[in-house]
């Protein structure tokens, strides 16, 4: 068995001065009558002691590169009260069968083995933990065990405020509170459920029963609340707080957005704009997190720089899955199962021998991970797919072209109003936007086959030449006097990505500046007609119809825009087409920009054109 640690054997020699020092240190008892002076003499002699004969960290939790595992997080259940939308879907996940799970003397027993070994620190986590019944007994056995430190636990608050007080009693000496945001009803939309304000109650019990601080641990994603940085640091001017500002990472089953991260450097420029004598705060060899406070706050802010700067060096955390899994790193796929050794009877020396070897086998830092995110080109993320509102295994019930060839059956525009809603499956509302401008009721309707061919078809005809530069080179509108009427219809597209802010007010129709949607279809068709005063080189065209549809697509937090132009004449109107799509799109990121700026407009693009002398042409 590997020795202690100085500290907690310094910790058992001043437990009690009638104990004796196991290390051998020499001990004398002082007389009640005797001075304080003396008192302190002996105390500094004891530490001098331990100092000059401390043993080494426990071998078993040491791994290759030197770094001593002396904190265990222990998840306490998988089940969780709240169905956050970058976690899990709204229905839940497949839970492990609870006989797999690991039971209380189970998980008391690892705990016993990990501290006797150093582990001065345990946190409980899940899941949510507080919704475990007997983790006020789980706290209290925890409490017991002579050598840790601390026990802390990480909560999304919702039954804080409720148990607080028991655990307290029981020994609990640090909290963690989840909160991304100081919005009740962004808070709703986040987690799916109400509980703003039980969060908010639990905080100030905290507060009340004297913690400081009280850690908030906030995940900045770009799109949904890098907007209340500020508002967050706002809090630390009054209260015992340590909000920790954390860049989002990948997790497990999860792909990541890299343009949904939000780096250290950048929320510490934001912080600094506002409040520039920021700090910055000695921190713990071993912390996660750098740690900054404004002069005059009674709280401070930190950073947790998990992508950005790794901390893999200074490491010093083991973990503990609710079915007993031993994992070296958040991020390995490599686990060890200590519940099916302790069921299948291992001694203590047994599982002390699984245990190190995995510790052993710890890389030295996040593995490919960083490797792809440091080596990656800030323009070019395509490394990671992930949106982080995207739940895994929930597709769209009805394909974007199926919802054409329905909208443009029997050839003709469909007959439902503006603004209307349908439901597509059992998935969620689709609000669809389309809108008419025709001076000939009786003219020939684009036919879904225009929208859904694989490939180009018609003669192409391609030139090599500009057509509106003149023989030297110079700018000229092209002369179209010579030409043919003939029916001119184009379609483009384009795609405005919201985020789920955004996505959702839209959704709902409760932007300030009023329907997004249908500010943005009016835009699309006033566009269209005015083409050519935009576009320099363009003729003007009497178009003889135009029609703009706009559909959401919740997987994506997105607006499908399309545009279609018709008109007999001697030019085409794919200028106007595109003109039409680009504006609208402009104008739902103008209606949306006050709730966030990480809006982008994409896919821009002509989808097909037909009529003109070079043929026709349809977009796969």
């Amino acid at each position: 068995m590997a020795a202690r640690p100085l500290s907690r054997m310094l910790r058992r020699l001043l437990r009690s001065s009638a104990r004796s020092c196991s290390s051998g240190a020499p001990v004398t008892q002082p007389c009640p009558g005797e001075s304080a002076r003396a008192a302190s003499e002996e105390l500094s002699r004891r530490r001098q002691f331990l100092r000059e004969h401390a043993a080494p960290f426990s071998a078993f939790l040491t791994d290759s590169f030197g770094r001593q595992h002396s904190y265990l997080r222990i998840s306490l259940t998988e089940k969780c009260n709240l169905r956050c939308q970058y976690c899990m879907p709204e229905e839940g996940v497949p839970l492990t069968p609870k006989a797999n799970l690991l039971t209380t003397e189970e998980i008391l027993t690892l705990a016993r083995l990990f501290v006797k070994e150093g582990v001065d620190k345990i946190r409980l986590t899940g899941g949510e933990p507080l919704i475990r019944p007997d983790v006020v007994d789980i706290v209290a056995q925890l409490q017991r065990l002579e050598g840790l430190r601390t026990i802390g636990v990480t909560t999304n608050g919702i039954n804080l405020a409720r148990l607080l007080p028991q655990l307290q009693k029981a020994g609990l000496s640090a909290i963690n509170i989840s909160l991304d945001t100081l919005v009740p009803a962004k808070f709703e939309f986040i987690v799916r459920r109400k509980g703003f304000h039980k969060v908010m109650e639990g905080i100030h019990k905290a507060i009340e029963l004297g913690y400081n601080p009280v850690k908030v641990n906030c995940v900045v994603m770009r799109g949904l609340n890098e907007d209340e940085l500020l508002d967050f640091a706002a809090l630390t001017e009054g209260l015992p707080l340590d909000v920790r500002f954390i860049e989002y990472m990948p997790f497990d089953g999860n792909k990541w957005n890299f343009k949904k991260m939000v780096s250290y450097k950048e929320m510490l420029d934001t912080v600094r704009q506002q409040w520039p004598e920021l700090e910055k705060v000695p921190e713990e060899e071993s912390s996660t997190a750098k740690a900054f406070k404004i002069p005059g706050f009674q709280g401070q802010i930190s950073f947790i720089t998990s992508m950005s700067e790794h901390f893999c060096g200074t490491c010093n955390r083991l973990r503990i899955t609710a079915d007993g899994n031993l994992k070296v790193c958040l991020f390995g796929n490599s686990e060890v199962s200590l519940r099916d050794h302790l069921r299948a009877g291992a001694s203590e020396q047994e599982l002390l021998r699984i245990i190190g070897a995995a510790v052993g086998r710890k890389k030295r830092q996040h593995a490919e991970l960083f490797l792809m995110f440091h080596n990656s080109p800030p323009g070019n993320p395509s490394i990671f797919s992930w949106d982080p509102l995207h739940v895994q295994g929930l597709r769209p019930r009805m394909s974007f072209s199926s919802q054409v060839a329905t909208l443009w059956k029997g050839c003709r525009v469909p007959q439902t109003p503006p603004l209307a809603q349908q439901r597509l499956g059992s998935g969620s509302f689709q609000r669809h936007y389309t809108s008419r401008a025709d001076s000939n009721a009786n003219s020939k309707c684009l036919s879904p086959g225009s929208w859904a061919s694989a490939a180009p078809s018609g003669p192409q005809l391609t030139s090599e030449q500009l057509t509106h530069v003149d023989s030297e080179g110079r700018a000229a509108m092209v002369d179209v006097g010579r030409k043919p009427d003939t029916e001119r219809v184009a379609v483009a597209s384009a795609v405005v990505l919201l985020g789920p802010v955004a996505f959702k007010l839209v959704q709902q129709n409760q932007l300030k500046k009023g329907d997004a949607l249908v500010v943005a279809q009016l835009a699309g068709v006033q566009a269209a007609k005015v083409t050519s005063q935009l576009i320099p080189l363009c003729h003007h065209v009497a178009l003889s119809h135009i029609q703009v549809q706009l559909e959401l697509d919740s997987t994506r937090h997105a607006v499908k825009i399309r545009a279609s132009c018709r008109a007999r004449g001697p030019t085409g109107v794919e200028m106007e087409a595109l003109t039409s799509a680009a504006v609208a799109a402009l104008t739902l990121y103008d209606m949306c920009k006050a709730v966030s700026r990480d809006i982008v407009l994409e896919e821009i693009k002509l989808i097909s054109k037909t009529g003109g002398q070079r043929g026709d042409f349809h977009r796969a």
